[in-house]
């Protein structure tokens, strides 16, 4: 308008030369105005903006929506190898010199591995000539323990011999018992001995044998028969002749018959009678005598036989013994020296290193920084048992170790899988799992860390990556929980109060004060478990002018204060302040 009116004063001062100044009089005017009322409207948006600041403040608001919502912890650390190999010096003494040595650095390939690539060499003629001289010893240490081992083997037949002898003459010893007694009668007397070593057989006992003729059997039993049968014959012939010579008598009385035959007749009586009583004799003898010597004797014999038993098997268990201890001897002088020179060819070994496994040869001295500078490995160089020559990681199984604070370390469990970033390569994403979480913190390093609690994990990093080197910095993204169709809400929504959350929702009354349940949260949403409905609308900030109410079951009904009966120019038509109150102390926005 400014600017038409000036083309309209131009071409009206070309026209009318005359009227020129009173036109620039009225410009003047016009411009002063214009300037007045462009201060004017500057104020009055100045002064009204709490209104406005409000107005956009409730046209702030997030539709609570069903999505994925991702949880996960995100640490840096450092590239560390998941597999090294130390190969330390193993030969022992008082050192041996370095023959040779690779450089470091040098990488070391699968097919130098395979081929058995030499890394160090030592100097090992000190331990050939110990051993030169300890298979002279061995030698002799192997001959002996192989006669004590022949010796033991035929002491061990010897014994063998011995004892099946011996219990054959125990097995002999009671068949002879048993023939001239019977099983029943040989085994009776053999229990009785058993139960008592020390009893003596009495006579009376033997003789009860005889009188049970179920118990007794064998050779006594056939003679005590013959005995009986001897009498029996004899008693027989005595009855006969004796009713011969009362017949005879008759017939002599009667004149029938001469003294000859009367006088035969008596001479066969008395035969008999003598007859009978030799067997009757002999049968006494038998009983008393014959029957109980051979029993005690077969007997005797039998027990002799076992206790010889026991002499051999004791005695050729005490050989045995003393070959078993020459046998264990001289084994244990042939395993002594055995084991010498089983060492040294393991030392003699050991003074060839070879390749175990791929990767870069770092050397022992270069993990302390004034040893690398100052004495670093070298050819002539003295080096000890359990000295480290060598460091190679296995660059093919590479991991991060990283420190997790304590407020993430219960989210994070082994087998969650991560994403790997490093900082020399920030385009590639590397994939893998966490393995191991430390129970315990780091310690804490003075003045670098007060009160500060970390957990070191340990991450490995799936598939071989050529660019990955140790000691990279590494930036690592735990999946810690990936939810499917929740409701979620952004995180400076939530408003912690008293121990309970709430919220507040855009309707048509004006703000609407809400308490919610929330489940898990990251850096930008949170879950609403229950409180809040999907599609419906939440302020990203608390309004202004709200009086916020304890968190409490019973709430008691606000008195107004002094101040509020007092009049208020700045008041909405609704009533409500527009001035934003101080927050409470208790209010907190959930992170």
């Amino acid at each position: 308008m400014v600017n038409h009116k000036n083309k309209q004063t131009d071409s009206k001062n070309g026209r009318q030369g005359g009227t020129e100044r009173r036109k620039s009089k009225r410009l003047w005017i016009i411009i002063l105005l214009l300037m007045v009322g462009g201060t004017a409207i500057v104020l009055s948006g100045w002064m009204r903006t709490p209104l406005s600041t409000d107005a956009e403040r409730a046209s702030s608001t997030f539709t609570v929506r069903e999505d994925d919502l991702v949880i996960t912890v995100t640490e840096s650390g450092n590239i560390k190898a998941q597999e090294s190999t130390d190969i330390m010096c193993e030969v022992e003494g008082r050192g041996v010199e370095i023959a040779s040595i690779v450089p470091e650095g040098t990488v070391i390939t699968p097919e130098d591995v395979a081929k058995g690539k030499i890394l160090c060499q030592l100097n090992a003629a000190e331990l050939q000539d110990t051993y030169n001289r300890e298979l002279i010893d061995f030698s002799a240490a192997k001959a002996n323990y192989l006669g004590a081992q022949e010796a033991h083997l035929i002491q061990k037949k010897q014994n063998e011999s011995d004892i099946a002898a011996a219990q054959l003459a125990v097995e002999f010893g009671l068949m002879d018992l048993q023939n001239y007694l019977g099983e029943k009668a040989s085994q009776k007397l053999v229990d009785e001995e058993s139960r008592d070593p020390n009893v003596v057989i009495e006579i009376a006992t033997l003789l009860g044998l005889l009188d049970d003729p179920n118990n007794l059997g064998g050779e006594a039993s056939q003679m005590l028969k013959q005995y009986q049968n001897n009498i029996l014959l004899a008693e027989g012939q005595l009855e006969k002749t004796t009713d011969v010579l009362t017949g005879t008598q008759k017939l002599h009385d009667a004149n029938y018959a001469s003294d000859l035959d009367l006088k035969s007749a008596q001479l066969d009586v008395n035969r008999f009678r003598i007859q009978k009583e030799s067997a009757v004799e002999a049968l006494r003898l038998y009983k008393l005598y014959s029957f109980p010597k051979q029993t005690k004797q077969f007997l005797s014999d039998y027990h002799e036989a076992k206790r010889e038993l026991d002499r051999t098997v004791a005695r050729t268990r005490s050989e045995l013994a003393q070959a078993q201890a020459r046998l264990e001897s001289t084994e244990a002088s042939f395993n002594l020296q055995k084991s010498h020179v089983a060492k040294l060819e393991r030392q003699i070994a050991a003074c060839i290193i070879r390749a175990p496994s791929p990767g870069i040869i770092v050397y022992g001295t270069s993990a302390d920084w004034h040893q690398r500078r100052e004495d670093p490995i070298e050819v002539g160089d003295m080096v000890r048992r359990g000295q480290k020559i060598f460091t190679i990681p296995n660059s093919n199984v590479m991991g991060v170790e990283l420190r997790v604070h304590e407020s993430s370390v219960n989210k994070v469990m082994p087998g969650l899988d991560v994403t790997v970033t490093v900082e020399a390569h920030p385009d590639l994403a590397f994939h893998g799992k966490v393995v191991k979480i430390a129970p315990l913190p780091d310690p804490q390093q003075g003045w670098l860390d007060p009160g500060v609690k970390l957990y070191t994990t340990y991450v490995t990093i799936e598939g071989s990556h050529e660019v990955l080197k140790p000691g990279m910095s590494a930036k690592v993204e735990i999946l810690v929980e990936q939810l499917h169709n929740v409701k979620i809400v952004p995180v400076q929504i939530v408003e912690n109060r008293a121990g309970k959350k709430f919220c507040y929702v855009a309707t048509d009354s004006g703000p609407q004060e809400r308490e919610v349940v929330t489940g898990a949260f990251n850096n930008t949403f949170v879950e609403i478990v229950s409180g809040l409905q999907v599609g419906e609308k939440v302020l990203l900030s608390p309004p202004q002018g709200i009086e916020r109410e304890p968190a409490s079951e019973t709430k008691k009904p606000r008195q107004p204060s002094q101040e509020d009966k007092k009049p208020q120019d700045n008041v909405e038509e609704g009533g409500e302040s527009l001035e934003e109150p101080a927050p409470d102390s208790d209010v907190s926005t959930t992170s």
